[in-house]
């Protein structure tokens, strides 16, 4: 007989499995002819997932997973050794919040948008969270604060917190409760520490960065769902180093930038690429300031291919 339920964990072969009805735990693996049918991606099962299971060995407590439920939407990056393969990073999700800082290790604005473009890609609502605000001082805080109103300025919820010092923490509670939310960001951002400040029962490990190479150590080594108060989830993943992007078309890619999309529709050529063209308000709004030159460029290089993933 099948039952459904959720997946807490992925470890590569074997999955934690949750029956939300029962609150039972399980072990779970793919049934062989699943595998056989889930083809171009590196782990057919992810966090967030609802799957058909079927009983096992009851005395280990494992289970067979037989089908994967229709997903309400998912968020994917490229596999790191297969260019052709897609690495879905979780699935059934509400909400993305991407940890960032401007202090040690400095988030480039690169990923933040190549981020954001992958969001916008698969549907998925997002909120920056800039966190070490016990690093900053006036003049580091004015520089944040305009970081903030670019994205802001463009519909982006954005947040200051200092996850070491507990600031800001009750607001950032407010926008998880009550969703499944994926938290991720570059390894050494804060991650584990915010998680541990959500929910102290977790007791995540954590290490400093290295002053030396100025990055962050891998502390998580697999993605995981985390229950941090009633139907309230966090999903925990491994840092990621870089971030290429899926399923994004060339001339496509100006869509997933919400102020290019909406300045777009006024330019001269229904396929204006918004580089080289006359008439392109995309250009002129970049020249007036109307739209972030940073934003631009980050276009620029995701159009081209260019290697900006860090």
């Amino acid at each position: 007989m099948c039952e459904i339920g959720l997946v807490m964990r992925s470890t590569g072969l074997w999955y934690d499995i949750l029956n939300e009805e029962t609150g039972q735990h399980f072990r779970g693996r793919l049934r062989g002819k699943l595998k056989l049918k889930l083809k171009k991606v590196t782990n057919p099962v992810a966090v967030g997932d609802c799957v058909e299971y079927e009983l096992e060995n009851e005395s280990e407590n494992t289970v067979a997973i037989i089908n994967i439920l229709p997903r309400t939407n998912f968020i994917a990056r490229k596999a790191v050794q297969k260019a052709k393969y897609r690495h879905i990073i979780a699935a059934n999700l509400d909400l993305a919040m991407l940890v960032v800082t401007l202090a040690m290790p400095r988030t480039s604005t690169g990923f933040i948008d190549r981020f954001l473009v992958s969001a916008e890609l698969f549907d998925l609502p997002t909120i920056l969270v800039f966190n070490k605000l016990d690093m900053f001082d006036e003049e580091a805080l004015e520089i944040l604060d305009n970081y903030m109103a670019m994205y802001e300025q463009i519909g982006y919820s954005c947040l200051k917190i200092s996850a070491l010092k507990n600031q800001n923490m009750e607001a950032l509670e407010k926008m998880l409760e009550g969703k499944k939310t994926l938290i991720t960001g570059h390894s050494g951002v804060g991650k584990s520490t915010l998680l541990n400040r959500l929910s102290p029962d977790l007791h995540l490990a954590t290490h400093e960065v290295s002053t030396f190479a100025n990055k962050g150590v891998h502390t998580t080594t697999f993605a995981e769902m985390f229950e941090i108060k009633p139907k309230t989830y966090v999903i925990d993943t491994p840092g990621i180093k870089e971030l290429g992007l899926v399923d994004v078309e060339q001339d496509e890619l100006a869509d997933y930038f919400p102020e290019i999309r909406e300045v777009a529709e006024n330019c001269k050529f229904y396929n204006c690429t918004h580089i080289h063209e006359p008439h392109c308000q995309v250009i002129e709004a970049v020249r007036t300031e109307e739209i972030a030159l940073s934003r631009y460029k980050n276009y620029l290089s995701m159009f081209y291919g260019e290697d900006n993933r860090r």
